[in-house]
């Protein structure tokens, strides 16, 4: 697709870096699963000398994720995990940044756990209200690290407002979109100078297949990051950034149709009576739905729960679903539940979680695809052994 050419978000999915196969007319370019390329003399190659530096499968789905968020260019992955770890190693020791509080806990383990002992500084603030976080910018202070929708409380944070912060700070701003997606968001588009993704959940969608990808404006910091990643070798598979592409095509699809499930359950969860409250930014009691319709497309597919119950009685009606899968992860087809205190923030400390609101009768959804009313009945039928 001639990149002059102007597409619609689905458009440009499907037809971004697909250009069918010169050699033989395939509609879908070959998977390059090779190690390394001839060259024809010493140093004189077809711009490829070996797969942990670049390959052309994977080449393809960093031009069409780059398209997807309106970016320069970009990078993919071997996981979400590796692309935070490639970033942060652009930083030097004494460097601070500062995060929102609300992360993933993986993301809260390796910069609390690992990157701490090599000298960065973190500090970890609520962005969602104004004030604090200005506040806690340093002199030494070089990255704003934010989630939005955050997981797993999902707050939403002004990407525009913290943009401008950052801009009259001289901060690079980078902003985890992996909740939303490039269908629902574009922090490029906001302001933000960094969009990361775990390719594993929206973007990937089956469930099938883990990655991570990085996205941005600036060249230098492009630059900078190749050679991070190839020095670290955090490099994803060919048949990995295959499959990837190939399900990114059918994003905007499966994205409305997420949606449009998790709006109807978390109206249904709010009404039952065995639901303390529901958070999801669609809905009217949302704190923060007047951002979420100014800042996102659509509201997305991820909603908390805080259950009226005790410790045990959530693991029962955990244990009791049969269509909601009890696993970690998010984004995929089918629906997930989990349990964010004893699973995905697990690394955080108590006293962190119980700050934050990540209680013992806290579960997090990933809504999927299935029948809706599918879905409604099996959350019902669980809710009704508490």
């Amino acid at each position: 697709m001639n990149k002059n050419t102007q597409t619609h978000f689905e458009t440009t999915l499907i037809h971004c870096a697909q250009e069918p196969d010169q050699s033989t007319g395939s509609v879908i370019p070959p998977i390059y699963q090779t190690s390394t390329y001839a060259q024809s003399s010493p140093g004189v190659h077809k711009g490829f000398e070996y797969s942990r530096t670049d390959n052309p499968t994977r080449r393809r789905l960093e031009m069409a994720l780059a398209a997807s968020e309106h970016g320069r260019d970009g990078l993919c992955f071997a996981s979400g995990m590796a692309a935070i770890t490639s970033f942060i190693h652009t930083l030097s020791p004494g460097d601070h940044v500062l995060c929102s509080n609300d992360l993933y806990g993986g993301t809260y383990r390796l910069f609390t756990k690992v990157m701490a002992g090599f000298g960065l500084e973190f500090d970890f603030v609520d962005f969602s209200q104004g004030g604090e976080w200005e506040s806690a910018c340093r002199e030494n202070t070089r990255l704003i690290w934010l989630e939005t929708p955050s997981n797993p409380m999902l707050s939403l944070i002004d990407i525009e407002r913290v943009s401008v912060f950052a801009q009259r700070k001289k901060l690079r701003l980078l902003v985890d979109n992996t909740f939303a997606s490039p269908y629902l968001q574009n922090p490029l588009l906001l302001g933000a100078d960094v969009v990361l993704h775990s390719t594993t959940k929206y973007i990937g969608g089956h469930s099938d297949v883990v990655g991570g990808a990085i996205i941005c404006q600036d060249q230098e910091l492009l630059e900078k990051l190749r050679f991070v990643q190839n020095s670290m070798g955090a490099i994803p598979g060919p048949f990995d950034c295959w499959l990837t592409h190939r399900s990114l095509k059918t994003l905007s699809l499966r994205m409305q149709k997420h949606c449009e499930n998790a709006m109807s359950i978390a109206q249904f969860l709010e009404k039952h009576p065995k639901v303390e409250s529901v958070i999801y930014p669609g809905l009217a009691s949302h704190s923060q739905h007047e951002l979420a319709k100014r800042q996102m497309k659509d509201f997305g597919g991820m909603i908390s729960v805080v259950l009226g119950a005790d410790l045990e009685s959530t693991k029962t009606f955990l244990s009791s679903l049969q269509i909601f899968t009890l696993a970690e992860s998010l984004g995929g087809i089918e629906s997930l539940i989990e349990h964010p205190a004893i699973m995905t923030h697990a690394s955080i400390p108590k006293k962190e979680r119980d700050h934050l609101g990540i209680s013992d009768g806290l579960v997090r959804l990933s809504v999927g695809i299935e029948h809706v009313e599918d879905l409604q009945y099996d959350l019902s039928q669980a809710l009704d052994r508490i």
